[in-house]
């Protein structure tokens, strides 16, 4: 069952939006990222997608904690966050605190070692995030290339034993232009299908039309974020075209 996921992107405590990944081209938008997920929340979703950017770019883990924990007690989503893991024991305090999953970035890349460690060690607890440029995945916030193509650090991560893969196309992330459906479909049926990893979409979607599409492939989840802060799409909306695609 495809489910959607509600984004929030954390940057000095407010909620923003990145365009392709640039730190330079920052939106902010009002409310603060708790009442965010409380909105969101009433509004029906079941699950919240959290990047926490001062961790992304700067290592700083902590500096969001808060915000997470008050997400966590006073809602009943099922939120999965990245964004600057790199130890073990920020995992642990993440699904400690009550984190559906942590998400692996840049580290389940450039270590595999750790990677493959974690993977067994916390199984669905762990989600691994491949953001993809150029046909490569990027690393750093996005500001790298790691050496990995694509299709390299997808395969790896399913061997590793990874049951959810995040993936992004950073052409197409907060530019409000589409998504590229056969992409996504591809990676189903490739790596769902063959290897049995379920895959979220994350990037692009900006019409109702756009979650009808990713609706019927078989992903497990489709990330939505600037679409729904700039009011191209009503969360409402979002769900329920997902449900009703899928009952059909």
């Amino acid at each position: 069952m495809t489910e959607v996921f509600p984004a929030i992107d954390i940057r000095d405590g407010m909620v923003v939006r990145l365009l392709k990944g640039d730190y330079d081209k920052m939106t902010v938008y009002g409310g603060t990222p708790v009442d965010m997920a409380f909105a969101f929340d009433d509004m029906g979703a079941k699950y919240l997608h959290v990047v926490d950017l001062d961790g992304a770019k700067e290592g700083i883990i902590a500096a969001n904690r808060d915000d997470i924990k008050a997400m966590i007690s006073g809602t009943g989503l099922k939120i999965e966050i990245g964004g600057g893991i790199r130890t073990e024991n920020q995992i642990e305090d993440y699904l400690m605190m009550g984190v559906h999953r942590v998400i692996l970035g840049t580290i389940a890349m450039t270590d595999l070692d750790f990677t493959k460690r974690v993977l067994s060690r916390y199984g669905s607890g762990i989600a691994v995030g491949i953001d993809i440029k150029d046909g490569y995945a990027a690393i750093k916030g996005w500001k790298e290339l790691s050496s990995l193509r694509a299709d390299e650090a997808l395969k790896r991560m399913c061997d590793m034993g990874a049951e959810t893969i995040i993936c992004t196309d950073i052409s197409k992330d907060g530019a409000m232009k589409g998504i590229d459906v056969d992409f996504y479909k591809s990676l189903v049926e490739k790596y769902t299908k063959e290897y049995g990893c379920n895959i979220v979409s994350s990037g692009g979607v900006t019409t109702l039309d756009d979650i009808a599409k990713l609706s019927t492939i078989g992903l497990e989840g489709i990330i939505v974020g600037r679409a729904i802060y700039d009011g191209s799409i009503a969360l409402e909306d979002a769900l329920r075209v997902c449900r009703e695609v899928q009952s059909q």
